[in-house]
């Protein structure tokens, strides 16, 4: 909901357990998976309080049916950048590539969005389009993020508040 924060536990193919004790002794919100996860790992980790977020890296030929078998069991999914690594490289993939998701699942859009990114964001529409993944082009160094320069690119993107 607008103006609440949510916690969110991101992990990469994490045993189930520890993922679970993090929920419960940590109290999220939110899982976000990076790894190879199944859907009935996602159903696992979904039995317990807590929304479910999948990511798949998305290059110029991803293939979208292959998140159908992940549609009962995740909330959202989020597309960033294909890597051979998971996650944090800082670059963008081709967001027209998404012209093709036509599944009924709100998604996050993440992969190397920064401070110079807001008309970028303003423009980008799909009906299935729910957030943005802020990450490391907001940040000062690894894990310590630029408070001000998120507060002057959220404003920007949300005049009307967040």
């Amino acid at each position: 909901p607008i103006g609440k924060i949510r916690t969110v536990g991101v992990f990469v193919n994490a045993d189930l357990e520890a993922v679970i004790l993090k929920v419960l002794n940590c109290e999220l919100g939110y899982v976000q998976l990076h790894g190879s996860e199944s859907p009935e790992y996602c159903q696992e980790v979904r039995t317990y309080p807590v929304k479910v977020i999948k990511a798949f890296g998305v290059g110029r030929d991803f293939d979208f049916s292959q998140l159908e078998p992940y549609l009962p069991h995740v909330d959202y999914f989020l597309f960033d950048t294909k890597a051979e690594t998971h996650g944090g490289t800082g670059v963008q993939f081709d967001w027209s590539v998404l012209d093709a998701y036509k599944l009924d699942k709100p998604f996050f859009l993440s992969g190397g969005i920064g401070p110079n990114d807001v008309e970028r964001i303003q423009n980008f529409r799909h009906p299935q389009l729910v957030g943005i993944d802020l990450n490391s082009k907001f940040e000062t160094e690894p894990a310590y993020k630029d408070i001000e320069a998120l507060k002057t690119f959220i404003g920007a993107v949300c005049p009307s508040g967040y």
